[in-house]
């Protein structure tokens, strides 16, 4: 089975790792340190605000860029963008925050 080429671009593969690595600052805070409510929001969380707002301007590029050139393929790729955003939120959610 042959990867899907667009995921070979950066506009389309830079959005999932940044929400990966989104995810991979909520656990590691939650690992050190728990779930512990704080006055200030601290820097993890505006690191995480930060990475996923980054991504908007990229997955918009990707769109505008390729959804027209490869509607089927491009689709796919908005698709696993926009799952990892939301497997970054789910922590979020999930612990109430």
């Amino acid at each position: 089975m042959r990867l899907n080429p667009l995921f070979a671009r950066p506009s389309a593969l830079a959005p999932i790792v940044m929400s990966l690595s989104a995810l991979g600052l909520i656990a590691g805070h939650v690992t050190l340190y728990g779930v512990v409510r704080q006055v200030d929001e601290g820097t993890p969380a505006h690191l995480f605000q930060l990475l996923m707002a980054a991504q908007v301007p990229i997955i918009g590029y990707f769109v505008v860029r390729y959804l027209p050139e490869a509607p089927g393929r491009a689709a796919l790729v908005v698709a696993a963008q926009m799952a990892a955003a939301a497997a970054a939120f789910a922590p979020i959610f999930y612990l109430g925050y």
